[in-house]
């Protein structure tokens, strides 16, 4: 396992954090804890085989959040000295004084225990900035030039996007934490033309973004020269596919699609920031409101969620969150029934719920640190099925690969979603892509139909890098895992019909 990038160690992090954490107790903070962070962010990217654009940016500074008299003081800078850090937690300080009379709340927060001075690395091989731009270029671009070979191939677009993130933190309880997540995203998209009908489409690679590092595109975690030589055919394919009828289907779903309606009908509507109504920036607020906790039928009784923070290769594993509560996993629904929130000390403090699962995360040394989301995945059966068996039990359906769009209300609950890959399922077989297609359901409906999960053979996780939040907003990246599953009669809509073309 790498260790802890020097180049961070070597900040005053402990000088600043004694300076900052004094300074505030002296001014009679009842909790202070201060943030330390380096985030290395390079993006790159090619069009039909030649360097399109690259950045390469760094965000370094830190910040001071204090609790006084039940409010909250916040305050943040990019000079690393002592003497800095002291003004800071003075800011903070008076930033708390002027909130409380504008306070309608007594802010409290959930007991956590001290945990010392302790280290996190996510697991990684290779650190991607250690890769010459030259290496990556090459890549992607033989990458490309193999997807251009192809003749229904018009234009192909490649792109990588690595992060490397440090954090220290430190509290008065007695918690002090240094970290190091890594993680990184490729994707290559292939725009096809079938030159007899005129018709074009896209279709990009299923590879999810992963905790990994370079180590994701030579090899482990991912099988790129495989999928790459499936794609043209699989784009062939569907631009001379017929369009669906619309109508009631049962769809089998494979993980690959399934982990963004998981994040946006689950992951989001189980934030409890929302679901009390404290957010509603980006998503909205949640169906699935805070009376309905132990009672709420979310789905079938073979539908189990959990929320972690320690999947390994999860986009939002931690060793311990930006309050210092340790990376844990925690049932949110269990045999269909909504059981758990995802929380941050604040929030478990103000329900009753006891500790925080550990989702407090700021984006960069110069945000508050928000309630966010966890790796929120729907868990295997543990002897379930293969995705052929999943198929072989329907007679007239549809199997779906890759995510596209999506549209969901503010309230998580009414939602479209479409895909890059649509195989018609005729009497338990596949047969042949369809085209324009889009399935459509509320919230329970659609995970009250949910008739089996595969096993564990079948269970993969996928992600995104830019969940969005909050006012400023903030992005997070986050994983989600799931199995293929077997869901029966869901709505089908013919996406052209509905565009009316």
């Amino acid at each position: 396992m790498p260790e802890i990038d020097a180049a961070f160690t070597n900040l005053p992090l402990r000088r600043l954090a004694d300076a900052a954490l004094s300074r505030a107790k002296t001014l009679g903070a009842d909790h202070a804890d201060i943030r330390v962070e380096r985030i290395k962010d390079s993006r790159l990217s090619l069009h039909d085989a030649r360097l399109d654009g690259t950045s390469d940016g760094e965000d370094v500074g830190f910040a001071v959040r204090v609790l006084l008299d039940g409010s909250w003081g916040f305050a943040s800078h990019v000079d690393l000295t002592p003497e800095s850090a002291e003004r800071v937690a003075e800011q903070a300080i008076e930033v708390a004084k002027v909130s409380r009379p504008l306070s309608t709340q007594r802010i409290e927060l959930a007991d956590e225990p001290a945990y010392g001075d302790v280290t996190w690395v996510s697991p990684y091989e290779v650190d991607p900035f250690s890769v010459p731009d030259s290496d990556k270029i090459s890549l992607l671009a033989d990458w490309s030039s193999g997807l251009l070979a192809h003749d229904i191939v018009a234009h192909a677009d490649a792109s990588v996007h690595s992060v490397v993130e440090n954090k220290f933190y430190s509290d008065l309880a007695g918690t002090t934490t240094t970290q190091q997540r890594v993680r990184i995203q490729c994707a290559l998209e292939a725009l096809g033309i079938d030159k007899e009908s005129g018709r074009f489409d896209t279709m990009r690679t299923l590879a999810a973004p992963a905790g990994r590092g370079w180590e994701y595109l030579t090899g482990s975690g991912h099988d790129w020269a495989a999928e790459l030589d499936e794609l043209p055919e699989h784009l062939t394919e569907k631009l001379r596919a017929p369009s669906v009828e619309g109508g009631v289907y049962d769809l089998v779903i494979d993980p690959t699609n399934l982990f963004l309606t998981i994040h946006e009908s689950i992951g989001h509507a189980t934030e409890l920031d929302r679901a009390l109504g404290y957010e509603a920036n980006y998503a909205g607020t949640s169906f699935a409101t805070f009376d309905q906790l132990g009672t709420l039928k979310y789905g079938s009784p073979v539908m189990n969620v959990t929320g972690d923070r320690v999947a390994e290769h999860g986009l939002a594993s931690i060793g311990w969150d930006d309050e210092g509560v340790a990376g844990q996993q925690w049932d949110i629904i269990k045999d269909g029934l909504l059981v758990g929130y995802q929380l941050d000390r604040p929030m478990a403090r103000l329900k009753d719920l006891g500790r925080s699962n550990g989702c407090a995360f700021a984006d960069s040394p110069g945000h508050v640190p928000m309630q966010r989301m966890a790796n929120v995945s729907l868990q295997p059966a543990t002897d379930g099925p293969s995705t052929e068996e999943l198929i072989s039990r329907v007679d007239r359906g549809i199997y779906v690969v890759g995510d596209k769009s999506w549209s969901i209300d503010m309230q998580r609950y009414n939602f479209q979603f479409t895909g890059q890959r649509f195989f018609k399922i005729e009497n338990g077989r596949l047969a042949g892509q369809l085209r324009d297609v889009a399935y459509q359901a509320t919230t329970t409906d659609f995970w009250g139909s949910l008739e089996a999960v595969g096993g564990p053979q079948t269970y993969y996780l996928g992600g995104a890098f830019n969940c969005g939040k909050g006012q400023p907003g903030q992005v997070a990246a986050v994983s989600h895992g799931c199995p293929a599953t077997l869901f029966r009669d869901v709505r089908i809509l013919n996406t052209q019909a509905e565009a009316g073309r």
